[in-house]
């Protein structure tokens, strides 16, 4: 499984490079920030979000109820560990019952907005698969020898990010994709896995929240 680093890094991105190009500087680019602005996942997006709007819409609403049902479980966990001579046996119980609904939430949230997520799923993949042959265009055009991630530089001026230069060769690679997946595709089947989401995925509901950090040190 490659990640959006990895195809940066990857020598294959500049081997493929003409010799003669590789005689520029260094320049930066955020391949999923390439992919979040690019014309055909701007338009797979609303498109997702068009078609599974009535689901979407349904576990946003069963997150607030799920929310609205466990924070008295979780209040009431806090009260009685905040307590003098705590009961830990019953606190232990306590957080047990708690996690047991939020696993149960979260499974409900996730059958919810499956079918929206393997849509951008399938989008993102299409996009994906032509993104180590728009980074070598890209480098190609600007005449970079070293291509970097932002999270790997301490500073850059704003003249070495090239990642418009590699949204500009994707809109020319991937002008469109498709947001129906078929029956039997599975993430990763296309060539490279899919990685993670660029900003502005469509809304996958937000997982009920955790009572982790609250039921923390329970047994001390």
């Amino acid at each position: 499984m490659k990640t959006f680093t990895t195809l940066l890094l990857a020598a294959g991105v500049l081997a493929a490079a003409p010799a003669a190009a590789q005689v520029g500087g260094v320049a930066v680019a955020d391949p999923q920030g390439a992919i979040a602005n690019s014309r055909a996942w701007t338009a797979a997006r609303t498109q997702i979000e068009t078609t599974y709007k009535a689901q979407l819409d349904q576990a946003e609403a069963r997150r607030q109820a799920l929310s609205t049902e466990l924070q008295p479980l979780i209040q009431q966990f806090n009260t009685a560990r905040s307590a003098p001579n705590a009961n830990q046996q019953a606190l232990q119980t306590q957080a047990q019952q708690i996690q047991t609904r939020e696993t149960a939430a979260n499974q409900e949230l996730q059958r919810l907005t499956q079918p929206a997520q393997r849509a951008q799923a399938y989008a993102i993949e299409q996009i994906q698969n032509r993104l180590g042959e728009a980074v070598q265009s890209a480098v190609r055009a600007k005449n970079v020898s070293l291509l970097v991630s932002p999270q790997a530089v301490l500073f850059m001026q704003p003249t070495a990010d090239i990642t418009a230069a590699v949204t500009a060769e994707l809109d020319r690679l991937v002008p469109t994709v498709n947001t129906t997946p078929p029956a039997n595709w599975q993430p990763g089947q296309g060539g490279q896995a899919a990685g993670a989401a660029p900003a502005g995925a469509a809304p996958a509901a937000t997982p009920a929240p955790a009572a982790t950090g609250n039921r923390r040190n329970s047994g001390r």
